[in-house]
Parts: C-alpha cells; sequence; structure tokens
C-alpha cells in the first residue's frame, strides 16, 4: 500500500468533529529528541486492506514516529471540570492506533467534562528492558511536565493530571507512574522542573506488566507512590495474557495502592471504547464511574 502522506494523516486524525474546541498540536522536544532511536522513513498510516477492522470500521496505524507531540482536545466550557488525562495508544512500540486508542478516547473524555491530550510517541522501538532512557517514557515525562506547565493556560487543575494506556500505551502508562523521582533526559527548560507523576492511571490491556507468572517486572515495579490505578483486560486477550493485569492488581493491593480492577470473560485485544457485543466495551462507563467517586471530575 502507498504510504498515506503525513498531511493527510493529520487531517483525518484531527478533522472529526470535536465536543470542544479544536485540538492544539504542540512539539513536545524544541529539537533533535534525546536518546533519538534514528527511525528511518516518513511518518505515514501503515493500514493496508488486508488489516483487520474493529466494531466493523478501520484504524489508523500511524508508523515511523519520529517528531513526538501532544494534541490537547479541550472540553466544552460547560462541561469542563479542570481534570485531563494524558492518552497513550498502544501498538507494540511498533505503531500507533490513533484514532481506535487516540482522537476517539479524547472525544469521550471531553464528554464528561475532561480535556484529552494525545501523546504521539516515538515508534517503532525494539523490544527490551526499557529503561530510564527509553525514547516513548522519555516523551511521556516532557509530556506531562508540558502539561502542567500549560495548566493555567488551558483550565486543567495540576494536581487532577491522570494517564490513559492501551496495550503498549498500558505498559507505557505504567513506566511512566514507576519512573517519578527524575527525568531520562537532561533538563530542557522549566516545564522540566514540574513533576511528571501521574495523579492517577487508567490502563486497558496494558502488555508486558509482569514476568513469568504473576510477578510484577521490575520496570514497571508497584510501590505506595503508584498512583490509583483503574485496570480492565479480557480473560480472552490472545495479546496480553490476564495475568498482566491480576498481578498488577495483586501488587498494588499489597502496596495499598487505591484500585479498580475489572476482569471480563470475552472481549479480546484492541477493541479501544468502540462497542460490541462484549461487556468489557462497557469499561468506559466504569472508569467514569470510578473518576467520579475519586473526586477526579469534581468541579473547583
Amino acid at each position: 500500500m502507498t504510504p498515506i502522506p503525513i498531511r493527510i494523516v493529520g487531517m483525518l486524525l484531527f478533522s472529526a468533529a470535536s465536543l470542544g474546541a479544536q485540538p492544539t498540536e504542540i512539539k513536545i522536544w524544541p529539537g533533535t529528541p534525546p536518546g533519538n532511536s534514528g527511525i528511518a522513513g516518513v511518518e505515514h498510516d501503515t493500514t493496508t486492506a488486508k488489516d483487520n477492522l474493529i466494531a466493523g470500521k478501520p484504524l489508523i496505524r500511524l508508523g515511523n514516529v519520529s517528531e513526538p507531540t501532544i494534541a490537547v482536545y479541550r472540553p466544552a466550557k460547560e462541561k469542563d471540570t479542570g481534570a485531563a488525562v494524558v492518552v497513550c495508544p498502544g501498538g507494540s512500540y511498533y505503531i500507533l492506533a490513533m484514532d481506535l486508542e487516540g482522537t476517539e478516547v479524547c472525544h469521550w473524555l471531553n464528554s464528561i467534562g475532561v480535556t484529552g491530550v494525545l501523546l504521539k510517541y516515538r515508534v517503532p522501538q525494539p523490544n527490551g528492558p526499557h529503561t530510564d532512557s527509553f525514547p516513548p517514557l522519555q516523551d511521556a515525562q516532557r509530556a506531562f511536565g508540558l502539561v502542567r506547565s500549560h495548566a493555567k493556560e488551558w483550565g486543567i487543575d495540576p494536581t487532577r493530571v491522570g494517564v490513559l494506556g492501551f496495550s503498549a500505551g498500558g505498559n507505557l502508562s505504567a513506566l511512566l507512574c514507576a519512573h517519578t523521582t527524575k527525568r531520562g533526559y537532561p533538563r530542557v527548560d522549566a516545564a522540566d522542573d514540574l513533576s511528571a507523576r501521574p495523579d492517577f492511571q487508567i490502563l486497558i490491556y496494558p502488555g508486558s506488566l509482569v514476568d513469568e507468572g504473576t510477578a510484577v517486572s521490575p520496570e514497571v515495579a508497584v510501590t505506595s507512590a503508584t498512583p490509583p490505578t483503574f485496570l480492565a483486560i479480557a480473560v480472552d486477550d490472545p495479546a496480553v495474557r490476564a495475568d498482566h493485569g491480576f498481578g498488577y492488581a495483586m501488587a498494588l493491593k499489597a502496596a495499598q495502592v487505591p484500585m479498580e480492577f475489572h476482569a471480563y470473560p470475552t472481549g479480546g485485544h484492541g477493541y479501544g471504547l468502540r462497542p460490541t457485543k462484549d461487556l468489557v466495551t462497557t469499561w468506559p462507563q466504569r472508569a467514569a464511574d470510578w473518576m467520579r467517586s475519586r473526586g477526579i471530575l469534581g468541579r473547583d
């Protein structure tokens, strides 16, 4: 399939009608990103006619991302609660499911009064241990500092900024929550003086959280400082063993971290928030209820 020019991909990503104002896109790094992984090729949608549909619809599989950005989706003023969520799409650290697990999620967040911040992090990335200098983690840490530095401008409460990740994006979210004491890159500007620790995390079919059995991987170690967590996974997920959810939930409980864990019998993997016959796709309602119960959606 001939790659779609990045200009057209941008139109696909950001031309959909928004529940609030049109998104603002910002480059994360003022120059060359640190630890640049040497990604070759032009950023483009890698989807082909042979790729599967989700809930009967295609999706954007964005590849060769070398210039990370955040796109800020503001809710309608009358709905705005002041909360914000950084959204990390999945894609095995190889591509980004930019609409299924990105723009569509930001529109849902807007519908419940939350500012959605779509993180376009660098892919592809090699498999293996994810150290402090892992480029997607650097992108996520930098993104959180930028969001908090713009909190007043964007009408965000800097103490109610969470992260929501799917699959590899769920792994990235957990990595971010486990690496909160220092940045994995040299200081760039004042945004890097602000905390990169999410105030809460929402993990949907998250990958690579446990090693063998249900022992949590050291890369995403859970401590008493881990933010309150919501997890959802399908037991029949063919891509991520349900043990990843169970093991991480057990570690959260042991560390006395507030959490809510939903394990559904069916639903598979990679459904985003597109509704199907499987009850796992009702996770957005459960997550919204959880956020309300935690006071995250409370107005100032």
